[in-house]
């Protein structure tokens, strides 16, 4: 089987996060602060916050803010349901946009006439690990005093201009799940510079504990985000290898473009002008003639691990039923969650591999149609 994805855990994670099964000391700790560290340094930025999931980083981000019951925060449709699902947890109101198909990536052409009074946020994704025009969405922020959340979940270390996602908006946040580019199991961050939403975060991940005149003070209600020391100490091994990962994994890339460019029922991942891709997903669009499932069961049946893309937010029940959405509202989004598919691709994927899932796709494609 060729699989999707395998994250790439060598022995000195192994080594550093015995020692600390063996220390007895498993929650939050010393790791914890040296990967939180590490990846400020990476990112350049002032404060960087560990937590227990990605979700965990961006529902954290919301309270922060003070997003709360009667707001609205602007998102992109497609998308990891995790991205809205936050939003009404906190009990704002998630307002759904359309994406651009080249690039998976909200439209900002749309986020204006989405505006209202009520609107708070927006939370641009970096799907894929690419880069969304943040450029445009934070012109579009500051016009109306909007906070900005960039979910980076895909994105750590692609960039847009030179600058590192997840370090432009209010607040950035991050994911370590396995099919991330490096991986502490489950696991997030937040990320800003401002001191301000740091020590809330910080509070908030913590049951809302800080600490006041060296003593525990309750200052909100909050919650047990936080990361095990465990995972901090797999976290700061594995950033050292980010840029190796990624440079490994735009290569991978690049050999499934090359294989991929003559295939007419194929749109490969576009990289826009600017951006530096980091392919935590390959994903590829297929002509609307293609049944995208079945592609996805036949190669399974052929030994190759594919899966969609993501999915498209106003076709799920809880979507439809509380806000009103109803399917095929949003033609890009609605084409995207239909016909995406995702390649497998990880660094210990090999050039023979590539090109055997490039000959069964359009083996499997050229069968189906």
């Amino acid at each position: 089987m060729i699989r999707l994805a395998r994250p790439q855990i060598g022995q000195e994670e192994i080594k550093e996060v015995s020692k600390v099964l063996g220390s007895g000391f498993l929650v939050q700790g010393k790791n914890v602060e040296k990967f939180e560290t590490k990846v400020a340094e990476y990112l350049k930025v002032k404060y960087a916050i560990a937590v227990s999931s990605g979700t965990a980083a961006l529902h954290l981000s919301l309270m922060a803010l003070g997003i709360k019951e009667g707001d609205e925060v602007i998102l992109p449709d497609f998308t990891f349901p995790a991205t809205g699902n936050v939003v009404a947890l906190v009990g704002a109101k998630p307002i759904l946009v359309d994406i651009d198909l080249k690039t998976y990536n909200i439209d900002p052409t749309k986020i204006e006439e989405n505006i209202t009074p009520q609107t708070k946020a927006v939370i641009p994704v970096h799907e894929f690990g690419q880069a969304a025009d943040i450029d445009s969405i934070l012109a579009i922020a500051g016009k109306y005093d909007l906070s900005t959340i960039e979910d980076a979940a895909c994105a750590l270390g692609a960039e847009s201009k030179g600058r590192k996602c997840g370090t432009l908006g209010d607040i950035g946040c991050f994911s370590f799940h396995p099919r991330k580019a490096i991986t502490t199991g489950e696991g997030g961050m937040v990320v800003t510079n401002s001191k301000q939403l740091a020590e809330k975060a910080r509070a908030l991940r913590n049951h809302g504990m800080a600490i006041k005149e060296g003593r525990n003070s309750f200052e909100y209600a909050g919650f047990n985000y936080r990361m095990t020391d465990f995972q901090g100490a797999m976290g700061w091994i594995q950033i050292k290898k980010l840029d190796e990962i990624i440079e490994k994994r735009r290569a991978l890339a690049s050999s499934y473009n090359a294989l991929l460019k003559d295939l007419k029922e194929i749109q490969t991942p576009f990289e826009k002008a600017g951006n530096k891709h980091i392919y935590q997903s390959y994903v590829v669009l297929l002509n609307k003639q293609i049944k995208r499932d079945n592609i996805i069961r036949k190669l399974r049946e052929r030994g190759i691990e594919t899966t969609i893309g993501t999915y498209c937010l106003h076709c799920q029940p809880f979507y439809r039923k509380n806000y009103s959405y109803r399917d095929g509202q949003f033609k890009n989004s609605s084409t995207a969650f239909k016909q995406s598919l995702c390649l497998p691709l990880h660094i210990k994927l090999k050039p023979v591999d590539a090109r055997k899932v490039k000959d069964l796709l359009l083996k499997t494609i050229c069968m189906g149609m």
